[in-house]
């Protein structure tokens, strides 16, 4: 994908650009921008790479209110875990025996967004099992 990279940044020249692995995301503050850069991103990804976007995996929003992206929803100034991730979260941690791997991994998630009684709750969760043991 770093050729993709070059051509956003260099060809399309856009300013505001994120990707991690195959999900990216471009802001402007000009939507028919952002509109005129779909079927140039399309047909590079198409031509030069063998990619095609997922139709349905194509939005366009307001920063204000927010951008679902790996996980979490972020806002301009502030960062939340995505309500399914978190639900999916809690569910694990309620069918099964939680282990501290388990407890790491999601304080490591919650660590870049805004989940402090989250955390705490986790940590309670994997204190009671620790204590029945």
């Amino acid at each position: 994908m770093n050729p993709f990279d070059h051509f956003v940044k260099e060809v399309l020249r856009v300013k505001y650009y994120i990707r991690y692995t195959d999900d990216f995301i471009l802001l402007h503050e000009d939507l028919d921008v952002l509109k005129s850069y779909l079927p140039k991103i399309s047909e590079y990804l198409n031509q030069e790479l063998a990619l095609e976007l997922h139709p349905t995996k194509i939005i366009f929003c307001k920063l204000s209110h927010g951008i679902d992206f790996l996980g979490y929803v972020v806002f301009p100034k502030h960062i939340k875990l995505r309500e399914q991730t978190k639900d999916r979260m809690m569910k694990k941690l309620q069918q099964a025996v939680p282990s501290k791997p388990q407890l790491d991994s999601y304080l490591g998630l919650l660590s870049h967004c805004e989940g402090y009684e989250l955390k705490q709750q986790i940590r309670r969760i994997f204190l009671e099992y620790q204590r029945k043991i």
